[in-house]
């Protein structure tokens, strides 16, 4: 049997909180795991805030679990200077990236609960290999034993999810427009979205019935709770074999369709206008390399006869002043002999 306190009812993590852990990891290769201290506040409704984290120097020994170090000066100075920047901002537990919990857990919560009496644990899987969230919320409890023996600290399971203010999503919105892939359209990304989803979906549905098959063998006992809302899922499952429902669904099929076939037929037509035009251009263009070849090959040409010209009045000048040379030895010697 576990008590629990009653006021965390789900601890709800930003993502900018995800983001520092994600560099914490990989910041550190030397370890299996690193730890940080979570920042944020209680909300009215029972729900925990998590909206900031810094980063702890802790290690552990890989074959003792016992054997670990965690710096509380560092944690007492840099709670300090965040408290300072935003003094709303409250120590409400701590993280490790896991990605399962270890058996010293329960040893360094105790730690953190120094600064916060209900501390929380987030186990955030900074490489997930699944589909779904990457975080686990955990809050220790005493269990008491039905044998009289002395109660003893463990885990329980904490419902978490994902919440961000305006400004967050506007920065993660960015974020993923920077890391968009171009050369995938919107239709293609779309599928994959949706194909991600079916995954995760399947993956659920697959924890449903393995539930559902421990609890008929006996394994497990019956959760009412779970029973309710298993019920409440299939209620609002639609019924398939209603004739409305089959029209419905196949008019709007045909209407996909159509939008598909006359989308093709459109890029068909505009793919085949394009290559009109670029042979139109490319003719053009031919024709205008001719012309220039042509007025090239004439300017040429001119310029060879003006030159043969030239070369044709230098001649009959030097042979002009080679005669006038002559003539004048001539008269130079008939003078001579006078």
């Amino acid at each position: 049997m576990s008590v629990s306190p009653p006021e965390i009812k789900k601890v709800v993590v930003h993502p900018l909180v995800l983001l520092s852990v994600v560099d914490h990891f990989n910041r550190i290769r030397n370890q299996r795991r690193v730890v940080g201290v979570l920042l944020g506040h209680w909300q009215k409704n029972g729900s925990v805030d998590v909206s900031n984290s810094f980063a702890l120097p802790f290690d552990e020994d890989d074959k003792d679990a016992s054997v670990w170090y965690l710096d509380h000066d560092y944690l007492e100075n840099m709670y300090g200077m965040f408290k300072k920047v935003n003094a709303r901002e409250k120590i409400v537990g701590w993280y490790h990236t896991g990605p399962k919990l270890h058996q010293n857990d329960i040893a360094v919560n105790e730690v953190v609960r120094k600064y916060c009496p209900n501390s929380i644990l987030c186990i955030i899987d900074a490489k997930p290999k699944e589909l779904g969230l990457p975080t686990e919320a955990y809050i220790a409890v005493e269990e008491v034993h039905d044998d009289g023996t002395p109660t003893s600290k463990t885990f329980e399971h904490v419902p978490s999810e994902m919440g961000a203010e305006e400004a967050e999503e506007v920065g993660v919105e960015h974020l993923l427009r920077d890391i968009k892939d171009t050369s995938v359209g919107t239709l293609s990304q779309r599928i994959t979205a949706q194909l991600l989803g079916l995954k995760g979906l399947h993956s659920q549905m697959q924890h449903i019935h393995s539930y559902l098959e421990q609890v008929v063998a006996g394994k497990l006992p019956v959760n009412h709770q779970i029973i309710y809302q298993l019920q409440d899922i299939f209620n609002l499952l639609p019924d398939v074999n209603l004739l409305e429902f089959i029209r419905a669904f196949t008019v709007r099929t045909n209407d996909q369709m159509l939008v598909i076939y006359v989308a093709s037929l459109i890029r068909s037509i505009i793919a085949l206008h394009n290559l009109i035009n670029n042979k139109i251009q490319n003719r053009d263009l031919e024709k205008q390399e001719g012309k220039s070849d042509k007025d090239k090959k004439k300017d040429d040409k001119d310029k060879s006869k003006d030159g043969d010209k030239k070369d044709g009045d230098k001649k009959d000048k030097d042979k002009k002043d080679d005669k006038k040379k002559d003539e004048k030895k001539k008269g130079g010697k008939g003078d001579a002999k006078k």
